[in-house]
């Protein structure tokens, strides 16, 4: 063996062969785990529920039709004494004048976890999500009027698409699993929909809004998360996180028991339902959205192991 074949030869390390295969320094979510799919098709859903529901004359009638069905007003609600309407009565929030000061605490809530976690991106995004999707809501609301298609009374012009009570549990719920811990992250998101499941069920059933408005106040939060989570840089980007399978159970019933109750009316059923089947389901929307999709992903994109 010549000189230069011993030096070409790879040196013998004892237990070299034992070793594991090293792993990948960047173990989080790559682009190709967080699609902009998810963000594109909450931006076609808002926008299919506002052309169908708003801009036809049948999808107006439809839901004017709602409005007929009962005592007129939310008085008749089991909600409503709770929804501060009533003389007297505190708003849950963000009811009536509590609307302001939930977003001024829940920002506020938002900036005091990135400062103890230190999560600057997570923290920045948390808040462009809750600023985009309320402050959205108003741009829309504002520079795109309901036309009045089918001659409606004059009561049933002052609501606008989408609905601003709605938006604000579901912004504030999405920007918030977005700087807490993972640990907690899904519990976080099913105290959320719970409080979304509550306010869409009774802004719909009492006459604030029109399903519609709800559910879309609903996507256009959703589609501003998912536009947050497709920027935000692999390693800051939520991932999935365990959490115990009853707990997806457990979530949805809660919110839709909460969805039943908050949009019950004892005068009409046909109101009650369509309340509690829209809260439901802006629900599960938010859930699928936070929790639901990145486990999704997860699974798709998980290596096979040998």
């Amino acid at each position: 063996m010549t000189q230069h074949d011993a030096l070409s030869l790879p040196a013998h390390r004892p237990g070299a062969s034992k070793q594991a295969p090293e792993a990948p320094a960047d173990t989080g979510p790559s682009r190709t785990t967080r699609p902009w799919t998810p963000a594109l098709l909450y931006s076609l859903g808002f926008l299919t529920v506002y052309l169908l529901a708003v801009c036809t004359p049948w999808g107006q009638r439809a839901e004017n039709a709602l409005f007929g069905l009962g005592i007129q007003g939310g008085e008749a609600a089991w909600i409503y004494p709770l929804s501060g309407s009533a003389y007297g009565s505190t708003p849950l929030p963000p009811l009536e004048l509590s609307a302001q000061p939930t977003v001024l605490v829940g920002l506020a809530v938002l900036v005091v976890l990135t400062l103890v976690r230190r999560c600057w991106r997570q923290g920045c995004t948390a808040l462009g999500v809750a600023l985009l999707a309320i402050g959205g809501k108003e741009v829309f609301k504002s520079t795109v009027p309901r036309p009045d298609l089918v001659g409606a009374p004059e009561n049933l012009l002052d609501q606008g698409f989408p609905s601003g009570h709605t938006v604000i549990p579901a912004a504030l719920t999405l920007a918030a699993v977005l700087v807490v811990s993972p640990r907690i992250r899904p519990y976080v998101a099913t105290a959320g929909v719970l409080w979304l499941a509550c306010i869409a069920a009774a802004t719909a059933t009492m006459g604030g809004h029109r399903p519609s408005e709800v559910l879309g106040a609903t996507l256009l939060a959703c589609a501003c998360y998912g536009l947050a989570t497709w920027l935000l840089p692999p390693a800051a980007a939520p991932g999935a996180t365990r959490s115990p399978r009853t707990l997806h159970v457990t979530a949805l019933a809660s919110a839709l028991i909460v969805a039943v109750v908050s949009g019950a009316r004892p005068d009409t059923l046909t109101r009650s339902l369509v309340s509690a089947a829209t809260a439901f389901l802006c629900a599960a929307l938010v859930w699928y959205a936070a929790v639901g999709w990145p486990a999704h992903a997860a699974r798709r994109t998980r290596p096979a192991r040998d």
